[in-house]
């Protein structure tokens, strides 16, 4: 049987690879013939190709279950085609038999798209953001019109509201705006600088220009009398350095989708968000639905095995692969769904992760029970029927 699996595995493996690469190369031209408009004196041709190339880690974790559902679908395909399937199948190898192999085969697929997802798709993200801010001087992930906005506790017991305009290449920032509240709900200072940057836990601020509002501001604009008291003071100063949880790591995290990230990173920014008291269900979805990714691989390869023992003498391979992209798409269309609906209706995390997995294995492994007995259940429901009896 070992035979037999590497033979499998040979031919999966490279049926996979041309149909991941064909992928690939799809997305990436029309890609680059959707941003063709933008390439000007500032962003040249190759700086273009420079981002798609980035890009290439992050569409290959997108495209692999699909690739592989395909790749599959194409080697046992070809394999029943030249009946070598049926030569297995008469050598002792049963459907369940058969697909204890697939799942062994897959195995170095799912090792390899953990290496993926947590080492070289992150890196390829953060360089590609890095490369955007510095080539476009834009990301577009996390961002309002008015720019990124944070939030934090002060060591004092209030709250900080931080806003970033521009984040640099180098992880510092442009166009920062502070706005603290020592009471929780009453502004009391609002900076703005003109730079900034991150150093062993402070946030330093240069040239800033620190608007300070007196503490009877409030009764004064409420009561509409004049006073001889301003009630706000403007100073300008060459710095100023204060306590913060903020990271240059933390600023890409907002600006990367979160499947982007890796655990690492996710569980940081988690972290920080639940300290500060912000919504992370975005976040944690996404770490369920890294954890299952990896089943999400078995679910494609569980699906190729009932389309490709079907046993078709003219067309079946089109056949069969044109079925398989259709399970493929509508299976990434309703995990994308699930995400979505999970999000507005607040399902745990779980099940928006794990609910379409499941669901798809159940019916994948269900049809190959059934393939694998369909004589039985042929001849069982024959039996039933009066005119199935009398024919017998």
């Amino acid at each position: 049987m070992r035979t037999a699996r590497r033979y499998l595995a040979r031919e999966i493996y490279r049926s996979t690879s041309v149909v991941v690469l064909a992928l690939i190369g799809l997305f990436t031209f029309f890609t680059l013939v959707d941003e063709l408009d933008t390439v000007g004196d500032k962003f040249p041709l190759t700086a273009l190709f420079y981002l798609q190339f980035l890009a290439v880690p992050a569409r290959l974790y997108d495209l692999l279950p699909i690739g592989l559902l395909i790749g599959s679908i194409l080697a046992l395909a070809g394999l029943a085609q030249r009946n070598e399937l049926v030569i297995l199948r008469v050598s002792g190898v049963s459907g369940m038999g058969l697909l204890g192999m697939l799942w062994a085969i897959s195995i170095p697929v799912i090792v390899g798209a953990i290496l993926l997802s947590e080492i070289l798709t992150p890196i390829a993200e953060i360089k590609n953001s890095e490369a955007n801010l510095l080539m476009r001087g834009r990301v577009e992930g996390g961002r309002l019109a008015s720019g990124y906005w944070f939030k934090e506790p002060t060591p004092q017991g209030g709250t900080r509201v931080i806003n970033v305009g521009k984040l640099l290449a180098s992880g510092n920032v442009e166009d920062l705006r502070m706005y603290e509240f020592p009471g929780g709900y009453e502004l009391s200072t609002m900076s703005q600088a003109q730079t900034g940057r991150f150093a062993d836990g402070q946030l330093i601020m240069q040239n800033v220009t620190e608007n300070k509002i007196s503490p009877g501001a409030k009764d004064v604009l409420a009561d509409a009398k004049v006073t001889g008291q301003p009630i706000m003071t403007v100073t300008h100063i060459p710095d100023r350095t204060v306590e913060t949880s903020l990271t240059p790591e933390r600023l890409v995290a907002r600006i990367l989708t979160p499947e982007r990230m890796s655990l690492l990173a996710l569980r940081d920014y988690i972290a920080y968000l639940n300290k500060n008291q912000l919504q992370a269900d975005r976040q944690i979805v996404a770490v369920w639905r890294k954890f299952s990714y990896p089943f999400t691989l078995l679910v494609m390869i569980t699906i190729a095995a009932p389309i490709s023992f079907m046993q078709t003498r003219r067309g079946g391979v089109g056949a069969k692969v044109f079925l398989g992209i259709l399970l493929g798409t509508g299976f990434f269309m309703l995990n994308q769904l699930a995400l979505n609906v999970g999000m507005l209706y607040k399902w745990p995390p779980v099940v928006t992760a794990l609910l379409p997995n499941i669901g798809a294995m159940f019916l994948a492994l269900l049809a190959v029970f059934m393939m694998e007995n369909r004589h039985s259940l042929t001849s069982r429901t024959t039996s039933l029927w009066p005119w199935g009896k009398s024919a017998v």
